[in-house]
Order: structure tokens, then C-alpha cells, then sequence
């Protein structure tokens, strides 16, 4: 049975010689893989740019219950990126993205508001022309509400720590070493109370950007099984400078 559904594609993988399977977080169906035909071939329907990481997607697919490989019938990229591939910040920050999507999300159900956060925060990321230092960061911030460990607010106002294990602000020094210490508690609560289109105006040194993307990562691997490691933040953070 046919099926239209919007798409997000997070993982393109080689299958034979023309052929490769794609994994797409549907709005439909959750994350799916899909077996395509012919993608390297010059003529092809559907071609391997058109399915690069992140792209965003109209579809029209055969699905069946088994979660086995699915099909594609129709693909076309909507909207089309007017600057991620062609902008190596946005692009770097797509790459980034896409790694700890596919790490967060790689057992997710269909989730209609979690597919429109990220499919409406890489439009806006396209079309944005400024202010994209703190994105990322933003970006996972926000990204924690859908999956279930976004941090709890309630002493917030007057704590000098955040607790990674417990995702809870505080006024005492938690006993691990998975905290978050002045002046790095204050910079997150703030990024906390950000929109995308408002962040760039907290002021971050390099130097504190790079702490709370590595705090980020590591409240990540805390909370979710089996997240291990993301690389492609050093590239990002070399881009960002």
C-alpha cells in the first residue's frame, strides 16, 4: 500500500554496485531504511544528491509492518536547500547534526512533534544568513524535550551548578563529576530560555562553546544507551574558530 509522508534523511549506506539504502526518520512511520535502485547510474530518478544527510523530503512509499527494508515510489527534496551544501558552516553544522540525530534517534517510533522540531529547525538553518555560532548548541538543547531528558528548571534561578546524572539545576556541588560549575551553569540556563532566532545574542567565547558542546555530549551519553562517542564536533569547532 502506497503511503505520502514527509522525510528527514539520516544515513545513506552503499548496497551493491547502484544501489544504496537509505535511513529515513519519517513523519509517519518513525525511522525506516530503504533499499533505492540505480542511484549512481547518470540518468537515475533519484539521484545520491538528493539524498544527503539531512535533506528534507516528500514522499510517496510502500510500507509494510515487518520493519524489514521498505520501498520508495516517488522522492523529491521540499523544500530544496538554497545554502547548507554550498555553506561550509552550515554545512559543518548539518554534518554535526546529523551524527548525533542518527546516534539519538536510531530505535525512534514515529514521533510527529519530534520530526517538526528538527525538520523546521534545518529549514530555518538554511535560511538563516547570520548569528549561527550558538545553533548547535541551541539546537541540542532543544532537541532534549523530545527525547525525554530535557533538564528540570525549578531552582534554576538561584543554582551555580547543573547536574548532568540527575538533569536538575542546583545550589550545591553534586558529588560526581558530572556537573556543570559557574560561569558555564549560567551560560546553559540562558541558552535555555533561547529561540534560534535570539541566540546570537548570548556572547560565548570559543572556549566556553567548546566546554558546553562537550558537556552537551557527555548529558547525551548519559541519557541515552549506547550513544557513544560523536567526532565531527572538532571539525565543526575548527570551521567556527
Amino acid at each position: 500500500m502506497l503511503h505520502k509522508t514527509r522525510g528527514i534523511v539520516f544515513k545513506t549506506t552503499d548496497y551493491s554496485e547502484s544501489s544504496v539504502v537509505v535511513q529515513i526518520f519519517t513523519e509517519k512511520f518513525g525511522l525506516q531504511s530503504y533499499l533505492i535502485n540505480g542511484v549512481k547510474k547518470p540518468k537515475a530518478k533519484i539521484s545520491r544528491n538528493m539524498i544527503q544527510p539531512l535533506h528534507l523530503l516528500d514522499l510517496v512509499v510502500y510500507h509494510k509492518n515487518n520493519g524489514g527494508v521498505q520501498r520508495i515510489s516517488e522522492l523529491k527534496n521540499a523544500p530544496v536547500f538554497k545554502t547548507i551544501p554550498y555553506d561550509v558552516v552550515k554545512s559543518s553544522i548539518a554534518m554535526f547534526l546529523n551524527e548525533v540525530l542518527y546516534k539519538a534517534a536510531k530505535q525512534q517510533a514515529a514521533d510527529e512533534n519530534l520530526f517538526s522540531f528538527i525538520f523546521s529547525a534545518i529549514e530555518w538553518l538554511d535560511h538563516q544568513t547570520e548569528g549561527l555560532a550558538n545553533f548547535h548548541l541551541l539546537f541540542l538543547i532543544q532537541l532534549t524535550r523530545y527525547l525525554g531528558f530535557y533538564p528540570d528548571k525549578t531552582w534554576a534561578g538561584n543554582a551555580d551548578y547543573f547536574d548532568m546524572k540527575n538533569g536538575v539545576f542546583s545550589r550545591m556541588k553534586p558529588d560526581t563529576t558530572l556537573y556543570l560549575s559557574p560561569p558555564h551553569t549560567q551560560n546553559f540556563y540562558n541558552l535555555l530560555h533561547c529561540s534560534f532566532e535570539n541566540a546570537a545574542n548570548i556572547k560565548l567565547t570559543m572556549d566556553e562553546r567548546r566546554y558546553l558542546i562537550a558537556k552537551l555530549l557527555e548529558y547525551y551519553a548519559l541519557h541515552i544507551e549506547n550513544f557513544g562517542n560523536v567526532h565531527s564536533h572538532e571539525i565543526l569547532e575548527e570551521v567556527l574558530g
